[in-house]
């Protein structure tokens, strides 16, 4: 069956359905991982989205539940050059085209995925609808416009967790504000001895204290970190209480707790490769990432916080830290793949600082 995608600027992509969703709207972004597939399309910060992938055979090894960044799907749809029809793994338990069946999530194949990937670098991200007919271009056009303004508000608060969980026993008791956490930062805590107290992202600063932690970690998660003000009181309340590390949205959200702002990136970062420098040693690290804003550099003066890290590809802010507060933060995801992550001493650096 043959489908479209429609962008809010008017451009029409055509592909292929590849299941019944006929119709899906969200914001149009792109990743240039070239394999965790399994690890986007469930991971809570694409909550919304509408995702590109820029590698042209996606789903090779099918889909296992230990690849799962969280239980569900989190994407609206899946945009692909080509979709594997012999996906073969040890460990394969449902092929891709099955899982995202089951979760109801719109799949257009065949499409020129460059000539999409370079329209939004070009013209920036901007909301899309998956569909199978154009009788009504103009209403599909307009679709497209209001879910990219649907995703500039609250996202947190579709993803957090609902109730508070405990992972793992031992010391240091770490509590882990979820803004729309993956399993694999629990993993990453839990494997190096932590116990994780992961409570939703609207508890107050005092509940937090009450469970008596030795530091809090601040989640990734999706959207814009301005529109869940809610998180930032909470760490405005933490902040010289107890050390803090932030990750992702986190490192945003920390960023703004301490008198920071944040702008809309371009087109954003999503992918298994993105290189930033660690500005004390030099060293450079491939990092993985998800993200569409960024904390604006100019509005550091008077903060306390100071850069670290920095993006080689357009010079944004990776890893801020405070002058004399516990505090640092980072924009990438530190241990995607434990066996194989250039950066998983960040966890190591928080819990030494305990």
């Amino acid at each position: 069956m043959k489908g479209y995608l429609v962008l809010e600027n008017g451009r029409i992509f055509e592909g292929r359905m590849l299941n019944d969703c006929r119709l899906a709207d969200g914001e149009v972004v792109f990743s240039t991982a070239m394999i965790s597939y399994q690890d986007i399309i469930t991971d809570p910060s694409y909550y919304g989205q509408i995702v590109v992938m820029t590698y042209p055979l996606v789903g090779n090894v099918g889909f296992n539940e230990k690849s799962l960044a969280s239980r569900d799907a989190m994407v609206k749809g899946l945009i692909l050059r080509e979709a594997t029809d012999f996906p073969s793994h040890y460990e394969m338990e449902i092929d891709l085209i099955s899982f995202l069946n089951k979760s109801e999530i719109a799949v257009l194949t065949e499409v020129d995925t460059r000539a999409l990937t370079r329209e939004i670098r070009s013209q920036g991200v901007m909301g899309g609808v998956i569909t199978n007919n154009l009788d009504h271009l103009d209403w599909l056009v307009k679709k497209a416009a209001k879910a990219s303004q649907a995703l500039q508000g609250d996202l947190v608060q579709y993803v957090t967790r609902r109730n508070t969980m405990v992972f793992g026993q031992g010391k240091p008791r770490i509590v882990l504000l979820d803004l729309g956490t993956k399993r694999g930062v629990i993993h990453s805590l839990v494997r190096r001895g932590c116990e994780v107290i992961a409570v939703p992202a609207n508890t107050e600063a005092w509940e937090i204290m009450n469970l008596s932690p030795n530091g809090v970690f601040v989640s990734d998660g999706p959207g814009d970190p301005q529109a869940v003000p809610y998180a930032i009181r909470v760490c405005q309340d933490l902040l010289g209480e107890i050390p803090l590390f932030g990750v992702g949205l986190g490192h945003q959200i920390l960023a703004i707790a301490m008198g920071a702002q944040t702008y809309r990136l371009p087109c954003g970062h999503r992918g298994t490769n993105h290189p930033v420098r660690d500005l004390e040693t030099g060293r450079i690290y491939i990092t993985t990432q998800n993200h569409g804003y960024a904390i604006d550099e100019s509005s550091l003066t008077k903060t306390g916080l100071e850069v670290t890290m920095r993006s080689l590809n357009d010079g944004s802010i990776e890893g801020i830290r405070h002058q004399s507060l516990n505090i640092f933060s980072v924009q990438f995801d530190p241990e995607s793949y434990p066996d194989y992550s250039e950066t998983g001493f960040f966890y190591d650096r928080f819990i030494q600082q305990l």
